[in-house]
């Protein structure tokens, strides 16, 4: 259909020619079908006077003074839509009447600029005859006296400075004249490259047509090989789209089971920790109890020493024996109760690897993406042979359709007129150089003149004496009057035809200037070419009757100029969607109907999927009877609580030793610094690694504690999230197929969107694009006439 619209438009826009630039850009996220191929174009419908255009300005402002009225719109409406018949009745309605009178007084300007040409060639022949005949006949002339008079001279000088002033006048206008009709002359010179660059731009236009067309369909690939992508990715892009929907409840489900696999794990070394750690604690406690009950003893036979019987010592000595009670252990770990159960249960529970049952499901939720390829691929299949068949109808339809021999009448026909340009072109020139010489003698008529009457005031200058009588003249003085006289013969001569060019010029320029080129610049011309019923009573809008025999549609002069000057489409600009409607012809549902049902139908089976076997939930249901939530944790964590002794044994060693610093020199102070020195090592070595034991001991404990709190519950959920998510798989993933199938439709579907709006747009903006057009009114109308003729003859004439 692209194929088609893009002929259909090559069919109306004839020998129209684009200069095309790029428009389309596509945004991130889209397709690319790049830019349609577009040559350069030559024509350039835009004229610069040059240096001569201040004068042309001037010459406007001039017209201005003459012709200050604004474009008569309404008055030309009615003259042309006025039906003026035969009889002399029909002249004399008011109506036509009133037409007239406004047409007078809309001329009024040229009309008496007209009259007082008129009057001048007539007058000035007249006068010329009456005064030879006067000169012939004797009744007039000079005399052979001279009368003086007392303002003789300053007379004189005026008429010499007036005719000076005039003279430089007429030179200054003599030299613009001839400055225009060179201008003239070198445009209608330069006009043959202009034309040339025209023809040129039609031949590169109808020769670029053709690319463009096959660009647009040749971009037909660019969406199947899009579409054909995902479909061969169908894993990929539906696959995961279906996998992300259904794993938002999957893996959450999956990730709860894996932490409890790990927590069974962790509860195994807890329990494995707690079991070792109260062996250790039992027996270290033993040991260090047997150990401290030595110590008091050996302390207690050394204060009963006599040497503690002495003065000096006797306190210190109480002192000590009062604080023995202190060596003994604070915490009693052998009543604490045993785990070995719970280990042996939570040993059996691990005999399953309830880790590789879940990473199994994983695994198995995983290939959702494979799934959908296996169990989709005869659809896909279908699809693509869709697809091809759509490119093939393309193709086949465009080799269907008279390209070809379009394009060659066409070309036929802009080299016959191209020819016939170029055979008439040298006669214009001829013409040109007729119109050019017959210039150029008129100006040479008013050198002449000029001539003659700064040769009559230069000569009257030189030679005149105030006291020489006209008998007695020099020569010079004689010749300066022979000049002055000759030059008011050629003027009486010639004026009268210089000023009947100058009259005709000026009219029909000036008339083309206000009522053609300055409403052709300001659009003006086009509003009245617009006007409803003007140019054919019975057709509301002209042009759209000529072009689609419907003169209701709104097809106006002005928008298609402005449209084309803007460089649109000849289908924007001519409102060709009256003849075709692109909508219609380029509506995607004929190309992705089929390509909907086939994806529609699509069922994708993800029963095989199974998250977690049944033998993985009893496993966690047994770990949730273990009978870890049944140890007296408060038992443990009150012997835990306390300290190894009652008293800190290095402290105690400190202060013992400190006594004995007390006594006197002797046997008893080494006595008591060596139990000193034995109970700081009974501290390091079997207190420190007694409270290590307890510190394993209180984190595994914690541990259970943290785990076992409704522990019952918390696998119960983990359960029903699983079966949940399994459900969800079994019975609920076809409406999760369904919703993102249907995303997966729309995503292959938007690619012929694209690919239909962007031909639109193409078609609208880039394919036959009028600006040529609007090129060739404005070389033919703005610059021919306007520029080159018209005001170069308005210019030349006033002057």
């Amino acid at each position: 259909m692209a194929v088609e619209l893009c002929l259909l438009l090559l069919l109306f826009c004839g020998s129209t020619i684009s200069e095309v630039q790029p428009i389309y850009k596509p945004p991130p996220g889209t397709l690319d079908f790049g830019f349609v191929p577009a040559k350069t174009y030559d024509t350039g419908a835009y004229h610069e006077p040059g240096a001569i255009g201040i004068l042309f300005k001037i010459v406007h402002a001039f017209l201005y003074l003459v012709q200050p009225n604004t474009f008569p719109q309404d008055l030309i409406r009615k003259l042309a839509q006025q039906q003026f018949g035969n009889t002399q009745g029909d002249y004399q309605k008011p109506e036509n009447v009133v037409l007239t009178l406004q047409a007078i007084y809309y001329e009024i300007g040229f009309i008496v600029s007209a009259a007082l040409g008129l009057l001048f060639i007539l007058l000035l022949p007249l006068v010329g005859l009456c005064f030879c005949m006067c000169r012939c006949c004797d009744n007039c002339g000079g005399e052979m006296h001279q009368r003086q008079k007392k303002n003789a001279d300053c007379q004189r000088s005026c008429f010499a400075t007036f005719l000076f002033v005039a003279s430089l006048i007429i030179s200054v206008g003599v030299l613009c004249a001839y400055a225009a009709n060179q201008h003239l002359t070198n445009q209608v010179r330069g006009a043959k490259k202009l034309v040339n660059s025209n023809f040129k731009d039609l031949k590169i236009f109808l020769n670029d047509t053709p690319a463009q067309i096959d660009y647009l369909v040749s971009q037909y690939n660019t969406t199947k090989d899009k579409a054909l992508s995902d479909l061969n990715n169908v894993g990929s892009v539906l696959g995961i789209r279906v996998q992300e929907q259904l794993g938002k409840e999957v893996r959450p489900a999956l990730d709860a089971a894996l932490t409890m696999a790990g927590a069974i794990r962790e509860t195994k070394e807890a329990l494995e920790n707690v079991s070792v750690s109260v062996e250790v604690l039992q027996e270290g406690t033993e040991r260090l109890h047997a150990n401290l009950t030595e110590v008091k003893m050996h302390l207690s036979n050394t204060l009963n020493d006599s040497a503690c019987n002495a003065a000096q010592a006797a306190s210190t000595c109480n002192i000590i024996k009062n604080s023995l009670g202190q060596l003994s252990i604070n915490a009693n770990f052998s009543g604490l109760p045993g785990v070995s159960s719970q280990l042996a249960k939570v040993n059996d529970v691990l005999k399953i690897d309830l880790s590789s049952l879940v990473q199994k499901g994983y695994a198995a939720f995983n290939d959702t993406p494979d799934l959908v390829v296996n169990q989709t691929r005869n659809i896909l299949s279908d699809i693509k042979s869709v697809l091809e068949s759509i490119g093939s109808n393309i193709t086949t339809f465009t080799r269907a359709l008279p390209v070809q021999k379009i394009l060659a009448d066409l070309m036929v026909h802009l080299t016959q007129t191209e020819a016939y340009v170029q055979d008439y072109f040298p006669l214009v020139e001829q013409y040109d150089f007729y119109r050019w010489l017959g210039c150029l003698i008129l100006c040479c008529m008013l050198v002449l003149i000029l001539v003659f009457y700064y040769l009559g005031l230069l000569c009257g200058t030189c030679g005149y004496d105030k006291h020489a009588s006209p008998t007695t003249r020099g020569c010079i003085s004689n010749t300066g009057g022979n000049f002055l006289m000759a030059g008011v013969g050629f003027s009486f001569l010639f004026s009268w035809v210089l000023m009947i060019v100058v009259v005709l010029t000026f009219v029909t320029g000036g008339n083309v200037e206000k009522l053609v080129c300055e409403p052709f610049e300001d659009k003006n011309l086009f509003k009245v070419l617009d006007t409803p019923y003007l140019l054919n009573k019975h057709w509301k809008n002209y042009l759209a009757g000529i072009i689609f025999k419907n003169p209701n549609v709104n097809l106006t002069f002005e928008k298609v100029y402005s449209d084309c000057k803007e460089n649109k489409g000849i289908y924007t600009s001519l409102h060709l969607e009256h003849l075709f409607n692109i909508n219609e012809l380029l509506n995607i549902s004929m190309y992705t109907e089929d390509v909907a049902l086939k994806i529609e139908h699509i069922q994708i089976n993800l029963s095989k999927i199974i998250l977690l076997d049944e033998i993985g939930k009893e496993n966690l249901l047994n770990f949730s009877s273990s009978g870890i939530d049944g140890i007296d944790f408060s038992a443990y964590l009150t012997e835990i609580n306390k300290s190894v002794t009652k008293v800190d044994l290095l402290s105690f060693a400190n202060d013992l030793e400190a006594r004995a610093d007390q006594l006197p020199k002797g046997a008893l102070e080494n006595a008591l610094k060596g139990h000193a020195n034995n109970i700081r090592m009974i501290h390091n070595q079997q207190v420190v690694p007694l409270e290590q034991a307890m510190s394993t001991l209180n984190q595994s404990i914690r541990l259970l504690k943290r785990t076992s709190s409704e522990l019952m519950v918390k696998v119960k959920n983990v359960i029903s999230a699983v079966n949940a998510a399994q459900n969800l798989i079994n019975n609920n993933a076809s409406q999760v197929i369904v919703q993102e199938t249907k995303k997966y439709v729309d995503t292959i579907i938007g690619y012929f969107e694209q690919y239909t709006e962007w031909v639109k747009e193409s078609i609208s903006m880039e394919v036959a694009a009028c600006k040529p057009i609007a090129n060739v009114i404005d070389t033919a109308v703005d610059i021919f006439l306007c520029s080159y003729i018209a005001d170069s003859v308005s210019f030349c004439s006033p002057l």
